[in-house]
């Protein structure tokens, strides 16, 4: 298989965690992509033409996309046990998406400001899209005992998700407030796989 990736995609992330968790990182081909929406022409555009990634193309050159999807097959493949069975199953999911909209939120945020001329720059709407990242930390401050218990891709995906914070919006300090997720990430960010696959410029 390979994976279509970059280092500071809190994406790709989530399924280089997933791999280490599972013992299988040598088992996917890494092929480092990167771009913008101005640009996607190192996008893997014929794997994804959403000129998105993480893209995965499989043995039989079947290409899948979108993270979610990807970790969901990754867990089945390899059996890693990271979504769990029963009503749980409904948590780690709803952990996931809000993840995932986060980072959607926080890259639109790194978009205003990197591919627009500053004069065109619109401050409210970067307000607006750390207003939506505030209300999911709030909401996850207050709910992080859903949190704890064996290692789920919902978890992986806020840890993700919350470094991926420090990384582009660390000036924002979104701990500020926020004790117990705070506290919660500085012990996750002591897992191996989590230590292994901070992002890097």
């Amino acid at each position: 298989m390979k994976l279509f990736s970059s280092p500071t995609s809190p994406f790709v992330r989530k399924a280089l965690v997933l791999l280490r968790e599972s013992g299988n990182l040598d088992a996917v081909e890494m092929s480092p992509s990167g771009g913008s929406p101005l640009d996607a022409s190192k996008m893997p555009v014929d794997q994804n033409p959403l000129g998105k990634i993480p893209a995965l193309v499989l043995d039989d050159g079947t290409s899948i996309f979108d993270s979610r999807v990807i970790t969901r097959y990754l867990n089945d493949h390899f059996k890693a046990g990271l979504y769990p069975e029963g009503d749980a199953l409904w948590t780690c999911l709803t952990q996931e998406a809000m993840a995932d909209g986060m980072v959607d939120a926080a890259i639109l945020m790194v978009y205003e400001s990197r591919l627009r001329p500053e004069d065109k720059q619109f401050t409210p709407w970067i307000d607006g899209q750390w207003a939506k990242v505030s209300r999911a930390l709030d909401h996850l401050n207050a709910n992080v005992a859903d949190l704890e218990g064996p290692l789920t891709m919902g978890q992986i995906a806020v840890a993700c998700t919350l470094s991926y914070l420090d990384f582009r919006h660390g000036t924002r300090n979104w701990r500020e407030g926020r004790a117990a997720l705070a506290a919660w990430e500085a012990e996750i960010a002591k897992r191996p796989s989590i230590a292994a696959t901070v992002p890097v410029e």
